[in-house]
């Protein structure tokens, strides 16, 4: 049952419980998160982590609720007494009927007003380009002097001047003093940041200050310090606070550092890292030298294994010589051995074809005769062959039955007619002679005879 329903039952009797519960819905529902500005008082800090405490001002007080999950991201330290601003919801602790604030969210009092400020002014100067990337500046690699813009009593100084001179304690250190807290304190870094432009002797600045809470760091987020280091001609480095604090001058400085040690760490380079680099160069470009001495060594001892004096080297050339000498010698008498083999090969082959050469010419000759009689014969038979089918084709020739007396009848279509009973009077006949041709014309058709 929803609350509305319990308050539109009026003749109801409502239990405690249903009571608080539709109060406390009221409340959730309606009341949004707000911001409650008062004095802690009555804190409780239980073993489980939650906060308990009251927010009281002259004329009232609640009670408030922090749990553990949201008081652990507070940077700040919270005691009785302290003015604080808290973003809470209203709600109803119903098993006491106590009306009290879960609050979300805490800081010190006074701060929404600082945060807007910082806001407004980061933007501006965001849109006027004075955060732009394209006009920071290089820092050099080797500073001749460095510059440090902070105040004499700080610890930040004492932090920076020791990491420098671990580093390199050649670089000369020129300290600009200035305050950097409290009323003025912004004018005058920026009046320290001018006399180093002015002064022009050093190559980079270090702007740096310790930890410290927003209004400690507020000096570094005004207007005119942000202009002084946008209109330096020498390159700066800020080094504000701890890694989480940022301010106006960490976003205007070419280079932003997370505290005054990175800051010190940034400008100048490690001696020792230097030293360093340059052993390794060094072995570097010995070791190629090396390599090529040691290598013009080897090739020296070689060509001195290589040398000959010119009475050895004549020596063994007249050696060599005799040995070709020799050589040829050998060859050449061998050479003619062999031609002297070969000729009397040839002696004996010959000699022995010569008592064979009588009986192969009488074989050549009988059988050059049977060849002759062969072919005659062969022309004979084949003469008798052609002589009988030429009598036989003769005998078979039209032609010579035509000679004998014989006639061809054609009819006007060019066949032979064999049967005079399917001639027609009128019908045209052609008459092959043996000699010639006529034409004529049926006029009586007979039969038989």
């Amino acid at each position: 049952m929803t609350a509305t329903l319990f308050f539109e039952e009026k003749q109801r009797v409502l239990r405690v419980s249903e009571l608080t519960r539709a109060i406390n819905q009221l409340l959730e529902g309606n009341v949004p998160l707000l911001w409650v500005k008062g004095e802690i008082c009555n804190l409780v800090k239980a073993a489980s982590g939650h906060w308990y405490f009251s927010l009281k001002d002259e004329q009232a007080q609640v009670r408030c609720v922090m749990f553990r999950h949201k008081n652990l991201a507070l940077e700040n330290a919270v005691a009785n007494g302290l003015q604080v601003e808290v973003l809470a919801a209203a709600s109803l602790y119903e098993a006491r009927g106590d009306f009290q604030l879960t609050v979300e969210q805490m800081r010190p009092a006074g701060l929404g007003v600082l945060y807007e400020q910082f806001a407004r002014l980061k933007q501006k100067l965001e849109q006027e380009g004075l955060f732009a990337a394209t006009s920071k500046r290089a820092l050099p690699a080797f500073p001749k002097r460095v510059g440090i813009i902070t105040s004499i009593g700080a610890a930040a100084l004492r932090d920076v001047l020791t990491t420098l001179k671990l580093r390199l304690p050649s670089v000369p250190v020129v300290l600009y003093p200035t305050p950097v807290q409290g009323a003025g304190s912004a004018e005058k870094i920026a009046q320290a940041i001018g006399t180093a432009n002015l002064r022009a002797e050093c190559c980079v600045l270090i702007l740096c200050r310790g930890g410290g809470s927003i209004e400690d760091l507020w000096a570094f987020n005004e207007e005119v310090v942000a202009r002084a280091i946008k209109a330096s001609t020498i390159p700066i480095v800020s080094g504000i606070g701890h890694e989480t604090d940022f301010t106006i001058a960490d976003f205007v400085a070419d280079e932003r550092a997370p505290t005054p040690t990175a800051a010190a760490q940034r400008v100048v380079p490690d001696r020792l890292s230097l030293l360093q680099g340059l052993r390794d160069t060094a072995q570097h470009l010995m070791r190629p030298m090396r390599n090529r001495l040691q290598n013009a060594m080897q090739a020296v001892d070689y060509l001195q294994r290589r040398i000959v004096h010119p009475a050895q080297q004549l020596q063994r050339q007249t050696q060599q010589l005799y040995l070709l000498q020799q050589r040829l010698q050998r060859n050449f008498a061998h050479g003619m051995q062999q031609q002297q083999w070969r000729c009397q090969s040839f002696t004996q082959r010959l000699r022995g074809a010569g008592s064979d050469f009588h009986r192969l010419h009488d074989k050549q000759t009988h059988l050059s005769e049977r060849l002759v009689n062969a072919v005659r014969t062969t022309q004979m038979q084949r003469q008798a062959r052609l002589d009988a089918a030429f009598q036989h084709l003769s005998s078979l020739n039209p032609q010579q039955v035509l000679a004998r007396g014989y006639s061809l009848v054609q009819d006007e279509n060019g066949h032979l007619v064999s049967d005079a009973s399917k001639l027609a009077v009128g019908d045209e006949l052609r008459i092959t002679f043996a000699q010639g041709w006529a034409r004529t014309r049926v006029q009586e058709p007979g039969g038989d005879d």
